[in-house]
């Protein structure tokens, strides 16, 4: 029986000496040590199976003892987890030498398209624009009818517009004019909006084509706005966005929401106006489709024609990006490769 105490004595003082010496080089070692002592199968759990068998004289003893233990091993535990956690963990993530220069963390960067989406805002801003927002699933209303849209339009067929099913009246926008119809039925002239947002279209996908891309459109309505505003407003854009040599020249086209209406063109920024690959050879990039707000327009969103008039343009920001920042596949815009991404780092 003596050799029995003397083992259960001397296992507790070990166990004691072992629970004072321990320190974990990691903070999953903490754990690993609590199940080996403390958990079902432990070690002091072991040793009060053995108090069981000890004589009565000496429960008293041994029992505070192994309480003393316990107690002890738990607090170990406890001070050693706050340690970890004040330290942000132990060993290999403990910051040893805190002379030692940090390590640099890799910053991210705005998306491409962001960035351009921001630069134009920025200049018109300077120009008196507010940014107007609008839902991207609309009604027929909004996107065609009110634009001066006729019924049997091409665009309205299901081969450029993404119609919600059984619902022909409700759709995926097409472009953001519909913002500015919006604004224009809730908001009495003078009306200075630019308008960006995410639209859609059932177009093939390509390195020039996508079935969603992202416009820019805006909008002035006011007392005695002509074209001669139009132009200076976009040649205004045009240098702040691709430098100050930069040049205009709007060839005329046809909108159903705007009359006259005129495609615009900017001097190529790659070749200066000589002629290249991208500009196809002639100097010019196409940028933007504008045009003076057709009549009945204004009409169709209660505005008076006759003391109004007022013009609109719209631009696609990845085409802008393109030309801006020289990449020939718009699909790059999409695929969140870091490795394109990355190149606009220094873009912020």
């Amino acid at each position: 029986m003596n050799d029995k105490v003397n083992e259960l004595r001397g296992k507790i003082n070990e166990l004691l000496e072992r629970v004072e010496a321990f320190k974990p080089k990691v903070a999953a070692e903490i754990e690993d040590f609590r199940i080996r002592m403390l958990g079902k199968k432990g070690e002091v759990t072991a040793l009060m199976e053995d108090f069981k068998s000890i004589a009565p004289e000496l429960k008293r003893e041994f029992g505070q003892k192994l309480n003393n233990l316990k107690n002890r091993t738990l607090e170990q535990i406890n001070k050693l987890r706050e340690e970890a956690e004040a330290q942000g963990g132990a060993g290999e993530n403990r910051i040893g030498d805190m002379s030692r220069p940090g390590s640099a963390e890799q910053l991210g960067s705005r998306h491409p398209l962001s960035l351009v989406t921001n630069q134009i805002v920025e200049v018109f801003s300077r120009l008196g624009y507010t940014v107007a927002e609008g839902p991207e699933i609309e009604n027929d209303w909004h996107v065609f009818s009110a634009l001066n849209f006729p019924p049997e339009h091409p665009a309205r067929d299901m081969q450029d517009t993404f119609f919600v099913e059984k619902n022909p009246d409700i759709l995926l926008r097409t472009h953001t004019s519909s913002i500015q119809v919006r604004v224009m039925e809730h908001q009495k002239p003078p009306i200075r909006v630019i308008c960006p947002g995410r639209v859609f279209r059932n177009e093939a996908i390509s390195y020039r084509a996508h079935c969603i891309f992202h416009q820019i459109e805006g909008l002035y309505i006011d007392e005695g706005v002509s074209f001669a505003d139009l132009k200076q407003s976009i040649l205004y854009f045009a240098k702040e966005i691709f430098g100050e040599g930069a040049t205009i020249r709007m060839r005329p086209s046809y909108f159903p929401f705007t009359e006259p209406s005129a495609e615009v063109d900017v001097s190529c920024n790659l070749c200066g106006g000589k002629g290249c690959n991208v500009c196809k050879g002639t100097g010019w990039l196409e940028i933007m489709g504008c045009g003076m707000v057709d009549p009945n327009v204004l009409e169709n969103c209660g505005i008076d024609s006759k003391r109004y008039s007022g013009f609109a343009f719209g631009m696609g920001v990845e085409r802008i990006a393109m030309l801006k920042y020289g990449v020939k596949d718009l699909r790059l815009y999409f695929e969140n490769d870091v490795r394109f991404l990355h190149q606009f780092d220094s873009a912020l």
